[in-house]
């Protein structure tokens, strides 16, 4: 869901319905994105009434539709076996929405099956596949094509792998490898 409202009218809460929820556990435990979307998804809720999750030490705020912000409230007590407080609506601090885990390396081109190979550490052959399969987007889009070029500041994403930021593609090695500077999402 998302709200364009212009300069001059104040954004109505009635047009935006959305609620926000805080999840605070203990610092020691680290859960992910990952968990705290499997917890909503065992609830039988269709992904849609999901908005951003944004996690932290101890604390996940995350957005839903507002009719459904109660919901979640009452029947979340534990996320990936580890218990948590929720507090509905959250006014404070959010936590980082992005950290990134740096990666460099040499690869052959610029081609989308040599890239997805080399950020998701596979081969070549297993990249295309892949691709093929429909589980590999750049910029948000499926792409189904393994010779598609990819260039500097696209977004690659890969189903179950993550999502990746392409920063810098060069210079060329002495054999003629280019090397590619990357961001992964955490």
């Amino acid at each position: 869901m998302l709200g364009f409202f212009p300069p001059y009218k104040e954004p109505a809460p009635a047009a935006f319905p959305i609620q926000s929820c805080a999840f605070l556990y203990r610092k020691q435990y680290s859960l992910t994105h990952r968990d705290f979307l499997g917890a909503f998804l065992s609830l039988g809720v269709e992904r849609d009434v999901i908005g951003d999750i944004l996690v932290g030490e101890g604390l996940g705020v995350a957005f839903f539709r507002e009719e459904m912000a109660g919901y979640f409230s009452q029947n979340l007590d534990t996320i990936g076996r580890v218990g948590v407080k929720v507090v509905s609506p959250w006014e404070g601090e959010l936590p980082v929405a992005h950290t990134f885990l740096d990666m460099s390396g040499v690869i052959a081109s610029q081609r989308l099956d040599c890239i997805t190979a080399f950020l998701c550490r596979t081969s070549r052959e297993k990249a295309a596949g892949l691709i093929r399969s429909g589980t590999v987007s750049i910029n948000h889009r499926e792409t189904l094509s393994s010779s598609a070029q990819v260039g500097e500041g696209d977004i690659i994403s890969v189903r179950r792998h993550g999502r990746f930021v392409v920063d810098q593609l060069g210079p060329l090695t002495s054999k003629g490898r280019l090397v590619v500077k990357c961001r992964k999402y955490q």
